[in-house]
């Protein structure tokens, strides 16, 4: 870690309440690594009668800051985005000692062969409720919708709140950095779309679980956009100068990263790779990937 980096976690709000807006507030789980940045932000919405939003890992400091933060409230909804292990498993015991219903995302037991710091998904996730697209839950002031937002994980939801015209974006928008795309559950081509139905939307503030509030969606979505066409164009144009291996690739692409991430973005240059096939551009050939000719 570099020395900015140990700053904002030496100074990270752990186990505080923030409030960000009229209905929003956030405890930050003291879980930081170079995938959750300064760690999971679990999001509060409402005020005595509330929903949580992907309470997190199972870490007993933080179930007991998010309890801390909900003294003398009611939790109606547990709300899961996508069931990594940084995101759902808090929500059971979270449950136990509050109550309210655990709704979202579907289960997805996968076992994931990709480097990903929160190792993998959560085989223990059981929702009392599957939300699906466009379908809403609600309190006293609030309303949350379910969007579909697959690509980083196919069960993956964001979370409109309605009264705000604010959306929790989970991992499909962080505010720090790209989301991982890890074949075989993570696909490219559906986070693409995904990405463009966030654009289409007119919310006006996004709530990440990593990372700040984001200002400006639209235009960060955009440059999202843009950024994977560019790292598309850059894997044509490598491979148009001859074969090469996804380590090779990755080398070349990401060089201006710390190395600790290249097997992720190998990850996401596979999901590349795979869209790419499938639109007839590039073939595999053994470690090898080729231009289609």
């Amino acid at each position: 870690m570099n020395a900015e980096y140990e700053k904002l976690v030496a100074e990270a709000p752990y186990g505080r309440v923030e409030r960000l807006s009229p209905l929003v507030r956030r405890v930050l789980a003291q879980n930081p690594s170079p995938f959750t940045f300064l760690g999971t932000g679990t999001y509060i919405v409402g005020n005595g009668i509330v929903a949580v939003i992907d309470p997190g890992p199972a870490d007993p400091a933080h179930l007991d800051a998010v309890a801390a933060a909900l003294e003398g409230e009611v939790v109606s909804h547990h709300l899961v985005t996508h069931t990594h292990m940084d995101h759902s498993p808090g929500a059971r015991p979270l449950q136990a000692r509050l109550g309210g219903v655990i709704a979202g995302c579907a289960p997805l037991a996968l076992s994931d062969d990709g480097p990903r710091a929160d190792a993998g998904f959560d085989p223990h996730y059981a929702p009392d409720q599957v939300l699906a697209d466009g379908e809403s839950v609600s309190g006293p002031g609030w309303t949350l919708t379910a969007v579909h937002t697959p690509g980083h994980t196919s069960n993956h939801l964001c979370f409109a709140l309605e009264e705000e015209g604010a959306l929790f974006s989970g991992d499909h928008v962080m505010g720090w950095s790209t989301s991982v795309v890890a074949p075989p559950d993570g696909d490219m081509a559906a986070y693409m779309a995904s990405l463009q139905k966030l654009l289409e939307r007119p919310d006006t503030r996004y709530f990440p679980t990593h990372g700040a509030p984001v200002e400006e969606p639209q235009r960060l979505v955009r440059a999202m956009i843009g950024h994977r066409r560019q790292r598309e164009n850059q894997i044509l144009a490598l491979l148009g100068a001859g074969p090469r291996a996804i380590p090779a690739l990755v080398e070349q692409m990401y060089a201006a990263i710390d190395p600790r991430l290249w097997p992720a973005a190998g990850r996401s240059v596979l999901a590349h790779l795979i869209d790419l096939q499938a639109r007839g551009r590039v073939l595999p050939d053994g470690e090898m990937w080729v231009m289609r000719p």
